[in-house]
């Protein structure tokens, strides 16, 4: 964001920092040659208006790259970025092209309610007897993948397989997509399974309006009995910008219509259905904490023909791509059960426990503490483990990368540090004269001020002179980018968190202050200063 008069400026200092001319010692000149170069090749991209546009889009490749081969080098930067963004599209199409966005889930039932509904007096000479039956009763697996045909042609291929109580089966489906405009898509479907028989279907999405759509589903199940046809309607509509209303109606096998009113806000939800075979209502609340794994508590509940039921639980981050959560459903006359979830990028694990068919405290109690006692103690010996040690894997593998570049940048800060000596001796000179800004002592780098983390090695270098040769007017002003590309400063530690410490004297009165690497810094201050009395 900087302006061609700061860029003038900050050229004609470092020319006169950097100037071979100005060093007399053979191997400073040399540095100073090198250093110069650099200061000069950076001022003639980021002076021309066109080479800056591209060099902040695609860097030095960009600038770089024979004949320019992504757009031409005489466009205006407002023509390079909407050029460049024209190109990230197409990238973005081919590779939706290319991904197969698989979507998985696999649900597993238990039956745990011989925990708190035995009949003891009755089975006490029964082998075995002693212990609970925990039984896995219900199973389900189903798998989908996407290919995309084209921009507008998609090949969806899925399949399931269910078990309860000994029985099951399965099915897999084979569908194609189309989607015809901006208003609506349509998708034939082809199925078949080892209980029914072939199913043909026809889905249909349609905007009639920017507030309402319509969707339709048509099948034809074959079977030994003949064909059993099916229709599936819903008309949805905007009532305001967090409320909608469903009209549902559906004809075959397992009829029925409702009237359905929902709204979602991003805390609070209410859903309202009026209908047949099943009427209810439902309050929602869930509350998301601004911490780093993103912690949710949620609560509900829904009433109705079918009974009552209040549900609460909690789901966080565990890992980049894995959620975990855990929710307790007591109701009646469905009984207490246990919802383990856990979300791994597109695959979804879950775990259904009834624990009894009754309300018991205890069973409320135990499917509350426990999965809390058992979430804190593996993310204590396990979870928190396990990342602290993917972290410094990574940290490793990108220290191994950039390893050259650093040592690289290490090498010109030095160099820089060394051709800067006779100019901060004269600035320091200048500022002791009117009792002006001093930097005592500079740090940069990783400092360990937590208890919690005082095994970790501090990692920091000295930056005294760099800062020092900032100084201009008895002012230091850093703006709101990464202190390592300063003049004299490179990365010490890489991908990990940095701060500036700078202890500084001013009006002859010292003063300390720590910054964030990205944080922009203006000294002197008020605030700085250190107490004489502490």
């Amino acid at each position: 964001q900087a302006s061609q008069e700061e860029l003038k400026a900050a050229y004609r200092r470092l020319c006169m920092l950097y100037h071979p001319d100005k060093h007399r010692d053979p191997e400073l000149k040399t540095q100073a040659e090198r250093l110069f170069n650099l200061v000069h090749q950076a001022y003639e991209v980021l002076s021309d208006p066109q080479t800056r546009a591209i060099y902040d889009i695609y860097g030095r490749r960009g600038l770089e790259m024979e004949g320019w081969e992504v757009v031409e080098r005489k466009r205006t930067p407002a023509e390079i970025r909407e050029e460049f963004e024209r190109l990230q599209r197409e990238r973005e199409e081919r590779r939706l092209q290319q991904r197969t966005n698989p979507k998985g889930t696999i649900s597993v039932g238990i039956d745990a309610t011989d925990l708190f509904d035995r009949y003891d007096e009755e089975y006490e000479d029964v082998p075995g007897s002693g212990f609970p039956q925990i039984e896995i009763n219900k199973m389900h697996i189903s798998q989908s993948i996407e290919a995309p045909l084209t921009a507008t042609d998609t090949a969806i291929l899925s399949g399931n397989l269910s078990t309860q109580n000994g029985n099951g089966g399965g099915s897999i489906n084979v569908a194609l997509r189309r989607v015809t405009s901006a208003k609506g898509w349509g998708e034939l479907e082809f199925g078949a399974g080892d209980l029914q028989g072939p199913l043909f279907g026809l889905k249909i999405f349609r905007n009639l309006t920017p507030r309402c759509f319509i969707t339709t589903n048509c099948a034809l199940q074959f079977s030994s009995r003949g064909v059993r046809p099916g229709l599936t309607t819903v008309l949805a509509r905007h009532l305001d910008r967090n409320t909608m209303g469903y009209l549902q109606w559906r004809w075959g096998l397992q009829s029925a219509m409702n009237t359905s009113l929902v709204r979602d806000t991003k805390r609070l939800c209410f859903l309202f259905q009026l209908g047949i075979p099943h009427s209810f209502v439902m309050v929602s609340y869930q509350h998301k904490f601004q911490d780093e794994d993103q912690t949710r508590v949620k609560g509900s509940l829904k009433a109705g023909f079918f009974g009552t039921i209040v549900e609460y639980g909690a789901e966080r981050k565990i890992s980049r791509h894995s959620v975990l959560g855990a929710t307790v459903s007591v109701g009646v006359p469905q009984g207490v059960s246990l919802k383990i979830k856990l979300n791994r990028a597109s695959q979804t694990y879950f775990f259904p426990v009834h624990l009894t068919d009754q309300l018991l405290p205890s069973a409320v109690f135990y499917a509350t503490v426990g999965p809390l006692v058992i979430y804190f103690a593996m993310h204590r010996l396990i979870i928190k483990p396990y990342l602290r040690a993917q972290k410094e894997r990574e940290l490793e593998k990108q220290r191994e990368s950039t390893a050259s570049d650093i040592l690289q940048k290490k090498q010109e800060a030095e160099a820089a540090v060394r051709l800067m000596q006779e100019s901060v001796r004269r600035i320091i000179e200048a500022e002791e004269a009117r009792m002006g800004l001093i930097v005592v002592n500079a740090w940069y780098g990783k400092f360990v001020n937590d208890n919690s983390r005082r095994n970790e090695k501090v990692k920091v270098i000295d930056v005294t002179v760099p800062l020092q040769c900032l100084v201009k007017d008895s002012k230091l002003i850093l703006t709101e980018a990464s202190k390592a590309g300063l003049p004299g400063f490179y990365d010490p530690c890489v991908g990990e968190e940095k701060s500036l410490k700078v202890l500084y004297q001013f009006r002859g009165v010292l003063h300390q202050v720590m910054a964030a690497d990205s944080e922009a810094l203006r000294i002197p201050k008020q605030s700085h200063r250190i107490d004489a009395d502490g």
